[in-house]
């Protein structure tokens, strides 16, 4: 959908940060206004705009994130290196963030929002602003996020060959409404 559509409104109500101001629905079989913890545990969430702490490596970023997730350090450990794994930041893992290129910086807050092993992840325009090559090379990476991980992805986009290239199913919104589904 295009600018001001309610696409990154419609993201913040599945993922619970806003209250819908009507209906209902449902993510990974929780009602996102009587379940909100259980919601949250069951999804992650790349905002539209950065949040990384560039004062921090990305390692440290990941660990961050695991902890507030309640993730024991073992485990905590162990999914870090998978995610750094699956987008190929290993060897940029103990840099500091500040020092990233944005592709880089996109790849690493997907892998923040894979830390915690979500069932839904929610990517608000995951390649705005990124060139050409960087735009091709994640839409690669959310591809083999979504085959390996076995998670459902959502994705919010403009650009409807990024919409037909990663998307087995497609809405277009417009005003609000869900207007094309399919």
């Amino acid at each position: 959908g295009p600018n001001g559509a309610g696409k990154t409104t419609l993201i913040s109500m599945l993922a619970t940060i806003l209250n819908p101001t009507s209906g209902s629905a449902v993510v990974w079989n929780h009602n996102i206004s009587k379940e909100k913890d259980s919601v949250r545990k069951s999804i992650g969430i790349v905002f539209q705009d950065p949040s990384l702490d560039e004062e921090l490596t990305g390692r440290e970023n990941l660990d961050f994130h695991g902890r507030l997730y309640g993730m024991n350090k073992e485990y905590r450990e162990e999914r870090i290196n998978e995610v750094l794994e699956l987008v190929e930041m290993k060897d940029k893992a103990d840099n500091l963030v500040k020092t990233y290129s944005g592709g880089m910086k996109r790849r690493l807050e997907i892998a923040r929002g894979l830390i915690h092993s979500p069932k839904v992840l929610f990517l608000d325009e995951p390649t705005l602003g990124l060139d050409p090559q960087t735009r091709r090379r994640l839409w690669e990476y959310i591809k083999k996020i979504n085959q390996e991980e076995k998670i459902t992805i959502i994705l919010t986009t403009h650009y409807m060959e990024e919409a037909d290239f990663l998307c087995n199913r497609i809405g277009i919104i417009d005003h609000g409404k869900i207007i094309a589904l399919d």
